[in-house]
């Protein structure tokens, strides 16, 4: 009886000598794409918690009183783009800079604008509609972690608000 060579398993020393510098580049080349994902990692959730933080926000702004009859302006509205809504004398929502721990590297802004002078909002020309716009800002980080020089981004969010 013979036995068949063919038959055998395993690898011999150069089939294993020829894929080891492949191996190794593979590796290599993940390694080197670690910092790559950390950093879209870290701008993912900055930006998911600016959005956060500008939509908690905005939702303040909504729930806000803002009536013809009676007559009450809990809203305000901007004097300019920078300045924070007034009603009354009163600012309404200051500006948030820095905001308080645990977000104290964003800063949040609001601004109202009436709907019913200049331009309007959006196309749209009504006195009883105002334009509200809330901005989270914050200093992205570059991939080896540290903040990326003096540049910041900005998150803004917008909707337009009815009165009562």
């Amino acid at each position: 009886m013979r036995r068949s060579i063919s038959s055998q398993r395993g690898m011999t020393l150069a089939e294993v000598l020829v894929a080891l510098p492949i191996i190794t580049i593979g590796l290599l080349a993940l390694l080197s794409a670690i910092p790559l994902a950390t950093y879209a990692t870290q701008d993912g959730s900055q930006t998911s918690t600016a959005t956060f933080l500008a939509n908690q926000r905005l939702e303040q702004v909504r729930n806000a009183q803002w009536s013809a009859i009676p007559a009450v302006d809990a809203l305000g509205v901007s004097a300019s783009s920078t300045a924070a809504p007034q009603s009354g004398g009163t600012t309404t929502f200051a500006d948030e800079s820095p905001m308080a721990a645990p977000y104290a590297a964003y800063t949040r802004q609001v601004r109202i604008t009436d709907c019913g002078t200049g331009g309007g909002c959006t196309g749209i020309i009504n006195s009883g509609m105002r334009l509200v716009t809330v901005t989270v800002t914050y200093k992205p980080l570059s991939a080896t972690g540290q903040t990326a020089g003096p540049s910041s981004r900005a998150v803004p969010v917008s909707m337009v608000i009815a009165q009562r």
